[in-house]
């Protein structure tokens, strides 16, 4: 029987392939985004939820050029879940993967990775982080192409539309969820 890996055998797992805190802190960002999602859209699936988005970018930093390739491989090779395989690898769909988000979570990973590289940068542009952040002005270093210009808002975009959601209401959701993450977690 294939392995679903709790958040923390997870960010276990992505240890074993990133060493770069920025790796890990990204990993961990896009775990507890996508469990707080799942409380308000798949209840009671949040650990698995937040074990994806750990599981999410496990390649990248020893494989960028095989990035979702060789994530396949390691998972399959690790007997994960068939269907956590697929959420992480549809992630990059249209960029370094033909594997499309179908699911509610794999289409809220694919909307919410970029949008995490954003949020996170303009809290760190302010004083008090996230505290006091509003989606407003969120938005206003979405409109500005120059800040954090790493962060695709062509897939940010694309992913809210894929959820019928407006790139507002998308960050009105994982604003929320980045303001209440604690500073060590997992421990």
């Amino acid at each position: 029987m294939s392995m679903i890996p709790t958040p923390e055998q997870a960010l276990e797992l992505v240890k074993r392939y990133n060493q770069e805190e920025f790796h890990l802190h990204h990993a961990k960002t896009v775990g507890w985004v996508l469990g707080c999602l799942s409380q308000a859209h798949d209840p009671g699936k949040e650990a698995y939820w937040q074990a994806v988005g750990i599981l999410h970018d496990i390649d990248f930093e020893q494989w960028p050029e095989e990035h979702c390739k060789k994530a396949q491989e390691l998972l399959t090779q690790l007997d994960l879940d068939p269907g956590m395989i697929h959420a992480v690898v549809s992630h990059a769909w249209g960029l370094c993967s033909h594997v499309k988000p179908e699911l509610l979570m794999e289409q809220y990973l694919f909307a919410a990775d970029e949008l995490t590289g954003l949020i996170g940068a303009a809290a760190l542009m302010r004083p008090t982080g996230f505290e006091g952040m509003e989606v407003k002005s969120v938005m206003k270093k979405f409109k500005d192409k120059k800040f954090a210009a790493g962060c695709s808002r062509e897939v940010i975009s694309q992913g809210a539309q894929m959820l019928g959601l407006t790139v507002q209401e998308l960050v009105g959701e994982v604003l929320p969820a980045m303001q209440t993450m604690p500073e060590h977690w997992p421990e």
